[in-house]
Order: structure tokens, then sequence, then C-alpha cells
């Protein structure tokens, strides 16, 4: 009976395996991401932070004392800005000065107040063409200017030695004055910028203020033009009433 025994031998190899082991199912490992913010929290935190912030100026800013206002503060105003023209008018009182002129002597417009009228006239250079044909037209009339009580005083930046050999060459006849520095010239508003093939330097404006025997000015003339300025001054100094030539 083989068959028998071939079904016995199967069944006790069976029985002898040991069952196999189920495997255990793996547990599922959850990923823990972190979450981004949304866009409407990022904005909401960005909020917060800028409320914060001005929050922290608001403290830090000084309070305002009610019904006080603080006036802001002027520049003061500079010692060297030329006068104004109002206070070169004409009827307002001439600058005062002090200078040497070509004879060596100190000359004040002082030295003639309450006696003669003054011609000052401020010219650029010596021994220049224009400022050459003014000088020389004062010269010439000169006795005709002092027969109506006046006397003439030319001004310019030049020095006094230089005022000198512009004299000697043309004989002149009254003093030039050396204003080193334009000192006068900026205090009678004559010191301009000028604008020469487009190079800018500063220089005087050729300008004559007549002057009374009060120390007023009677007559301005700015932008001189040299040709027949002379006949303009006279006339001007025979308008005065006798009692101011």
């Amino acid at each position: 009976m083989p068959t028998t025994r071939k079904k016995t031998a199967a069944k006790k190899s069976a029985a002898k395996k040991p069952a196999a082991k189920k495997a255990a199912p793996k547990k599922a490992v959850k990923k823990t991401t972190a979450k981004k913010p949304t866009a409407k929290k990022a904005t909401a935190k960005k909020t917060a932070k800028k409320a914060t912030t001005k929050k922290a100026a608001t403290k830090a800013a000084p309070k305002k004392v009610a019904g006080k206002k603080t006036a802001p503060k002027k520049a003061p105003a500079s010692k060297s800005a030329a006068p104004s023209a109002a206070a070169l008018a004409v009827g307002k009182k001439a600058p005062d000065f002090s200078l040497t002129s070509t004879s060596g002597e100190t000359i004040s417009l002082s030295d003639y107040i309450g006696r003669k009228s003054v011609v000052l006239y401020f010219y650029p250079k010596d021994m220049t063409p224009g400022c050459t044909i003014e000088a020389c037209n004062f010269r010439d009339r000169s006795d005709e200017i002092e027969d109506l009580g006046a006397v003439v005083l030319g001004v310019s930046p030049d020095s006094v030695a230089s005022h000198g050999k512009f004299t000697e060459k043309h004989g002149l006849n009254f003093p030039l004055l050396a204003d080193p520095g334009a000192a006068l010239a900026k205090k009678y508003d004559v010191w301009k910028e000028k604008n020469l093939y487009g190079k800018k330097s500063m220089g005087i404006e050729r300008t004559t203020f007549l002057i009374d025997k009060e120390g007023k000015i009677a007559s301005v003339w700015r932008r001189v033009n040299v040709e027949g300025h002379d006949d303009q001054v006279i006339d001007a100094i025979q308008e005065l009433e006798p009692a101011q030539r």
C-alpha cells in the first residue's frame, strides 16, 4: 500500500514545518510639514508691525503746547550784503567814506558837507578807453563844475600808484580815490557780476552819484554812457537849489 504511506509522510512533514509568520502591517509615518502662512496672514503681520512703529514714533515725538506756535528761525542777515536800491535812491543820505587820493591825502565825504556838492563817479579801471574818455571830459569841464559849487571825485579799485600814472598821463585836475577790495563800490552797490564772452567776473558798474551839500543823493546815473555824460552831470548840478549846490 504505497499510496497510503506517501500520504502519511506528507502529513508528518507538513506538521514539522512551522507556519509562516504574518508580516506586521507597517505603520504609516506622518510627515510633519510646516504650514506656510497664507498671504492674508502675512499682510496682517506687516500691518501690525507698521502700527507698532507708528505708536513708537508718536510716543517719541514731543508734545505740542496748545495755543503756542513755534515760528521758524530766520537766518541772520549777511553783514556783507549790498544795500538795497531804496537805500541809495534820490533823497537818501549818501554813505560816508574815507579813502586815499592821488595826492596821498585821505579824503572823506564829510569834508564837503555844508560846503560843496560832490560828483562821485565810479569807473572800472585806469588807462582803459572808456574810463579815459570819461576822466578827460570831467577834466575839461572841471572849472565849470567848480563855479557851480561842486567837486569831482573819481573812484576805482586801482592802487594810488596806478591813479598817479593815470593822472600824470592825462593831466587830470581832480582827485582819484583808491578803493582796494572794492569796499566803497560795494557800499554804493556798484560792484556787480559781469559776463564777457561767457566768462563771468566781478567788477565796477560805471555809475555816478551827485551828492548835495546836505550829504543827500540828488541824482544817480547807472551803466553810464561816457559820451555826453559830463553834460548830464552839469545840468543836474544847475538844477539844484543854490543852497544845495
